[in-house]
């Protein structure tokens, strides 16, 4: 039997209710939900963690936080300099792993001793020098360095992996395009293509004309009573209302198109797995409030039900 092609597809910080897939009247993801209503959805699906670096190390090594050792965001506080936050936990937050150890091992390793070629697209923010995605078993990294958020979605990115190719460009759209470029290349097979999204983590941006689009919609939608409501300190957004948000969304969509498109282009579309999944639950309260996670309490950053499914 050959071998199947792998095209994973990891967004960052997209909560478990922000597709239209899964129930979103706001924000629109018509290529995402392709893959949902052509493959099989996994609704009770949960994150290893509620940030992104350790939930990220797992789903490399296939290990819970403990066992990997990298328990919380690299670059958050631990320890006494958690002190320094000015927050008000009663217990410090324990050391951490501020990068994958080199004895670990990813499944792009494994694969790649299988004869897969390996390919590593976006965020990584699993550590700095000796521990990039090249150290991990991907052959081609593409953007994937030591950040956890990308310096801005609009091109010049200020990323040593990833020099644009123009102004302005867009970063999802240009991840997309040198994926579709790998697939291409190496359509013959087999192959790990491992899309990793910037998106949709803050800085919030996106285009005037998708903000235009997005805020005539919320205000077609009406502006609800109650929007925010405090919960432990902090305002936790209750409806999807946010136009620069609903922009991000689709940026990321669109790019997603470009990728399956160019799967169907070259004949790979039913010798490929396809997997969508995001690394922890939106933000419906902390840096960007930027969507709901609403019937479920709490979001990223948070272990409730919103951070994690």
């Amino acid at each position: 039997m050959k071998q199947p092609n792998i095209l994973f597809i990891l967004a960052d910080d997209l909560g478990w209710n922000d597709l239209s897939a899964d129930g979103s009247t706001f924000h629109e993801s018509p290529n995402i939900d392709r893959i949902a209503d052509e493959g099989m959805r996994f609704t009770q699906g949960y994150a290893t963690c509620q940030v992104c670096s350790p939930s990220r190390a797992s789903i490399l090594t296939g290990k819970y936080p403990p066992r990997h050792g990298i328990t919380e965001y690299i670059g958050a506080p631990s320890g006494e300099a958690w002190r320094d936050t000015g927050r008000g936990n009663k217990l410090l937050p324990a050391d951490y792993e501020h990068g994958l150890r080199s004895d670990e091992v990813t499944f792009a390793e494994a694969l790649r001793r299988s004869g897969y070629s390996t390919f590593f697209a976006g965020k990584w923010h699993l550590g700095d020098k000796g521990r990039d995605p090249e150290d991990f078993g991907f052959e081609i990294n593409k953007g994937g360095w030591k950040a956890g958020g990308p310096d801005s979605y609009f091109a010049p990115f200020k990323n040593p992996k990833l020099e644009p190719d123009h102004d302005g460009e867009n970063l999802p759209l240009r991840l997309a395009k040198e994926t579709a470029a790998f697939i291409g290349e190496h359509r013959d097979g087999p192959f790990l293509a491992y899309l990793s999204f910037y998106s949709v983590h803050a800085p919030l941006q996106t285009s005037q004309e998708r903000w235009e689009k997005f805020r005539k919609k919320a205000v077609a939608q009406g502006v609800p009573e109650t929007r925010f409501i405090f919960d432990r300190n902090l305002p936790v957004r209750q409806v999807q209302d946010c136009p620069v948000y609903g922009g991000m969304i689709e940026a990321m969509d669109d790019a997603v198109g470009i990728v399956l498109d160019a799967l169907e282009e070259h004949g790979l579309a039913d010798s490929t797995i396809v997997c969508f999944t995001s690394d922890n639950g939106g933000v419906s309260s902390g840096d960007a409030y930027s969507s709901s996670m609403l019937p479920l309490r709490g979001g990223k950053g948070r272990q409730w039900e919103g951070g994690i499914r």
